[in-house]
């Protein structure tokens, strides 16, 4: 590799860990819009494994809109991304492929403001899907891949006597 093929891919590396970033803040802060401007025009999500919706951005973004007004706090953790590039076939466009696990606590509304309200925590991995495009990389897809959860006791089933 010739020291600017080197130097474009870290730079590339860099861009790709700011959209992933970008989008974990975009959820927490429930800003939409830029939600939707980090996808392709061709751009899906699939949140089914966590209890959600498969489907194109907007879409998506009606259902976390009003998913998320459960959980007034919210905090993506995202880390041990593992970064992949490729060559879209007869295409001149570059791919990226992030795997990144996740951990996210959320806390439930509540009738004081939020402060007392539980928490709900939950785990998993993302698949991110990338394209380059003109206007930067941007996430083609988004699969979450939930393992593991936590609810609060209350909303937990009880145990069997």
């Amino acid at each position: 590799m010739t020291q600017r093929v080197e130097l474009a891919t870290v730079l590339d590396r860099f861009a790709v860990d700011g959209l992933v970033t970008d989008y974990a803040v975009a959820v927490d802060d429930g800003d939409w819009e830029a939600y939707r401007g980090l996808f392709a025009p061709d751009g899906r999500a699939d949140y089914r494994s966590a209890g959600g919706i498969e489907g194109d951005v907007d879409q998506v973004v009606g259902w976390l809109a009003e998913s998320m007004e459960l959980f007034p706090m919210r905090q993506h953790l995202i880390v041990n991304r593992r970064v992949r590039f490729g060559i879209l076939e007869q295409d001149t466009g570059d791919t990226a492929r992030v795997q990144a696990d996740y951990i996210n606590p959320m806390r439930f509304a509540g009738h004081d403001g939020g402060s007392t309200a539980p928490d709900f925590v939950c785990g998993g991995r993302y698949a991110f899907g990338l394209v380059r495009t003109d206007d930067g990389w941007r996430l083609r897809h988004v699969i979450v891949q939930e393992k593991w959860r936590r609810t609060p006791r209350t909303l937990q089933q009880p145990a069997a006597t």
